[in-house]
């Protein structure tokens, strides 16, 4: 854990050093975020590579790297595949409702999960002072150590071996895999260096069941547990 934390410093260090030159086609930061609510906390650390555009440079796109260290307890898990909890796959399912008798749960009583994504970033600069982003992970890899659960199905449940589920991958809705965060913020730059920023994230996870335990409509063994929460942060820009 701390080898890879230190590993992820390093490579911000590196890539912030690769672009010194401060011009107005670009904005480059990185980020310390935390959230903290009910039975449930994360922190992050952000790099930030945006690529300013239009006629006034306001609006921006870019690229990043995040690492989210997330932790839970008591947290229900929900069954996590589109084609079980719809019945369809496709980006269309983001606008389809879930089919309640499809859903089950594993209950994990201290969930922890860290994942290490690239990031997609979209940001708007009113001013000097004030700034508006938004973020998403779009492909990563999570780790974590294995975790007791009982599987509820109904009134009925059993015992359970989870393990985080590995890779990372953004592909709508249900259709995603594995673990992914995501920020919309408003930002506040003290100066041209040191900044303030406060928002909503939307941070889901997933766990893996050492065996196929759902077993309606089809076997499953992937569940998911998704968190709202406000968001808290300072930024540093290079």
């Amino acid at each position: 854990m701390k080898n890879i934390i230190a590993i992820t410093i390093l490579l911000l260090a590196g890539l912030s050093a690769a672009g010194q030159t401060k011009d107005l086609k670009r904005n480059q930061f990185a980020d310390f975020s935390a959230s903290i609510g009910k039975s449930a906390g994360t922190v992050a650390l952000s790099y930030v590579h945006n690529w300013r555009t239009g006629k006034k440079k306001k609006f921006e796109l870019g690229i990043g790297g995040r690492f989210t260290s997330y932790i839970g307890q008591n947290r229900y898990y929900r069954t996590a595949p589109a084609i079980i909890t719809s019945g369809k796959t496709g980006p269309l399912v983001f606008f389809e409702q879930d089919i309640v008798a499809n859903i089950d749960t594993v209950l994990i009583n201290h969930p922890q999960v860290n994942l290490l994504n690239l990031t997609f970033n979209f940001g708007y600069h009113f001013n000097a002072k004030w700034y508006a982003g938004f973020n998403i992970d779009v492909i990563g890899f999570s780790f974590g150590a294995d975790k007791a659960g009982r599987f509820i199905n109904g009134s009925s449940g059993q015992l359970t071996k989870a393990s985080i589920a590995n890779f990372n991958a953004l592909l709508t809705s249900d259709n995603d895999y594995g673990s992914l965060n995501s920020e919309l913020f408003g930002k506040y730059q003290f100066n041209k260096k040191w900044g303030v920023k406060a928002g909503l994230q939307f941070l889901f996870t997933e766990y893996k069941t050492n065996t196929k335990v759902q077993t309606y409509p089809r076997l499953n063994d992937r569940f998911r547990n998704k968190v709202p929460a406000f968001v808290g942060g300072v930024s540093y820009n290079f």
